[in-house]
């Protein structure tokens, strides 16, 4: 039995070395910067601005939006297709009612169509007054950089065959209450989709802080512990295992640390931080874990309140405004990196375990066992002591079930991801203890 796993390991680390060998498409800033001038021209993009007019306010970027990506699916003949999705909401921030409409590009996935990697950022952009639906709102890095990366993932990754379906979607309404972030969770939701992660970029295109220093080499991922969509009995159950940093948001957001160190070329430390949100903020993101699904939110290394959400304007030799003369393209690059990388290995691998049921109470071994994943070409166990955050071991099987001699179940924490043949890896599913 020893010699068949250190045999199906040694397989699968020369899969894996190959396939982080193979090079990932890399953005252009001068791609990024284009687009974000082009959304800078329509003036404001704010969600209560004009839907008709043909060169002004919100409708205009979403055909403008919806144009690019039929482009990129022409140039692939036609890998790519283009929706809108759209509902009418009356909240607080829109209280005589409001269209929002999210513009979806979709690729298709060549060998599980059904299961989906979404990267998303909001199209709509606001000044000091979140009702100003008239004055100039340039949008620059919120969120224009986040469309900007978008629009270049598509470009890029429509390059490829990839097993999973990807979904670019550009959304509405996240200034009056994450209204797009809403309706694409209705969406999923709707339409079935097996979200294997939802990447939220907002604010990714600015290295320069409020204080002045510059953060160029780093981008913050913001994931979720308790999950906002566990009822209480699997809350219960994930107090009672110790999985509180381990539910399918915090797993993608160790997806992105270990894409992120596996890819150095792309010049980026994946801070992953450890809370839904910044402090008392939120993003499209929040309704994705709301309706269980795996997302995180990247967003820059160190923000400038000055250039946000901000009236254009002069104030004692401080200027204010979101204007694209702020943003680092560079920057914006590496993270749209750090996205088409994280989105391509999540696309070739399988889907990661429904469920990992641990046992190992009352022993000194402790052992696992999961059902089979569909195109699963094995698995990877990790392991790790019970008083750190990041997996530190692991062992790859063509089994679904394993033993690991020594590792007491009380001392260490333990999960599975799936494996494809070049090994691609999943995200990775906590193992606890079998439901009552």
């Amino acid at each position: 039995m020893k010699i068949i796993l250190v045999a199906t390991a040694s397989f699968f680390l020369s899969a894996a070395a190959h396939a982080a060998s193979a090079p990932a498409p890399q953005p252009d800033p001068a791609e990024l910067k284009a687009t974000v001038q082009a959304l800078v021209d329509f003036g404001t993009r704010h969600s209560l601005s004009s839907a008709t007019d043909p060169k002004r306010g919100i409708g205009a970027a979403r055909r403008w939006a919806a144009g690019r990506f039929a482009e990129i699916g022409k140039a692939c003949g036609g890998c790519i297709t283009v929706e809108t999705v759209a509902d009418r909401f009356t909240v607080p921030r829109a209280p005589d009612g409001v269209d929002i409409v999210d513009v979806l590009g979709i690729q298709r996935g060549t060998g599980d169509p059904g299961r989906v990697i979404i990267i998303t950022a909001h199209i709509d952009s606001r000044v000091s007054d979140v009702m100003n639906a008239t004055s100039d709102a340039p949008g620059a890095n919120d969120d224009g950089s986040g469309v900007a990366l978008v629009i270049e993932a598509a470009r890029l990754l429509s390059k490829e065959k990839l097993d999973a379906t990807i979904v670019y979607a550009l959304l509405s309404g996240e200034e009056q209450g994450l209204l797009g972030g809403v309706l694409l969770a209705r969406t999923a939701k709707a339409r079935g989709w097996t979200v294997s992660g939802s990447f939220n970029n907002d604010i990714v295109g600015n290295s320069r802080g409020q204080d002045g220093r510059v953060v160029a080499d780093r981008v913050r991922v913001f994931s979720e512990g308790i999950r906002a969509s566990e009822a209480a009995d699997g809350a219960k159950a994930r107090r009672g295992n110790g999985g509180e940093d381990d539910g399918p948001s915090r797993a993608l957001a160790k997806a992105a640390v270990r894409v992120g160190a596996a890819n150095p070329g792309i010049g980026l430390e994946v801070f992953a931080i450890r809370r839904p949100d910044r402090f008392g903020r939120g993003g499209d993101h929040l309704p994705m874990l709301e309706a269980g699904y795996p997302a995180v939110r990247f967003t820059v290394g160190v923000e400038n309140y000055d250039w946000q959400h901000q009236d254009l304007r002069t104030e004692n030799g401080r200027v204010y405004g979101d204007t694209i003369d702020r943003m680092d393209f560079p920057y914006l690059a590496r993270i749209t990196a750090l996205n088409v990388a994280l989105a391509r290995e999540l696309a070739r691998a399988p889907a990661a375990p429904a469920v990992v049921v641990a046992d190992g109470a009352l022993a000194t071994d402790t052992r696992l066992r999961w059902d089979a994943v569909p195109g699963a070409a094995g698995y990877r166990v990790h392991w790790r002591r019970a008083d750190r955050s990041e997996w530190t071991d692991s062992r790859d099987t063509s089994a679904t079930e394993m033993v690991l001699p020594g590792v007491i179940i009380d001392d260490h924490f333990v999960g599975v991801g799936s494996l494809s043949a070049d090994g691609a890896e999943s995200i990775v599913t906590f193992g606890g203890a079998a439901p009552r």
